[in-house]
């Protein structure tokens, strides 16, 4: 019997796997990446100022804010690319290959693609409005953190139009590791 696998006879609706982290080349990995850790650089910072030298600098809880907002919508574009937003797949993971399937997962594609369409104008809309609000600490407007919005929004999209476009190309069918009716298809 290997792991994961049920034994012969017995079905199981949700199948789970682990993956090998694999760190791919694109340009929002590597934003992401370079945020992250500029994030935890200035955390440390903040820790450092505080808790050794008993005088904690002004400027890095807000910029440790704003950092984490721009690796969040960033990071949703990775997850946007890769196709694996949180989800609920039973009902396309019990309809067997069929019209119905395809109809059901073109429909979820396109649901998707208009939300992140919408997402990404309402948040080009935000950025101007922010621009007059100034941050906190530093005299810098706020629509430079409200970009990162913008940044990751835009991404998503253009993600999932790729994401749109390739699933049109083939058909709508379920990814090879999801499970129909509890068999690996």
């Amino acid at each position: 019997m290997s792991a994961g696998h049920p034994p012969p006879g017995e079905e199981h609706l949700i199948h789970v796997e682990e993956e090998e982290v694999v760190v791919e080349h694109h340009p929002e990995d590597w934003l992401a990446i370079v945020i992250f850790w500029s994030l935890a650089a200035i955390v440390f910072l903040q820790f450092f100022t505080r808790y050794v030298l008993n005088d904690s600098l002004a400027w890095t809880e807000e910029i440790a804010r704003y950092a984490l907002i721009w690796v969040v919508f960033v990071g949703a574009a990775m997850v946007t690319r890769r196709n694996s937003h949180i989800a609920v797949e039973l009902l396309s993971n019990l309809l067997p290959p069929s019209a119905a399937r395809t109809v059901l997962l073109a429909f979820i594609d396109t649901v998707k693609l208009l939300f992140m369409g919408l997402l990404a104008y309402f948040s080009l809309t935000i950025i101007e409005r922010m621009h007059y609000q100034r941050m906190t600490v530093f005299d810098l407007p706020m629509s430079l953190v409200y970009a990162g919005v913008v940044l990751g929004c835009v991404l998503m999209f253009a993600r999932q139009v790729q994401n749109f476009w390739r699933n049109a190309r083939e058909g709508w069918r379920l990814p090879s590791h999801t499970i129909d009716h509890g068999r690996v298809e």
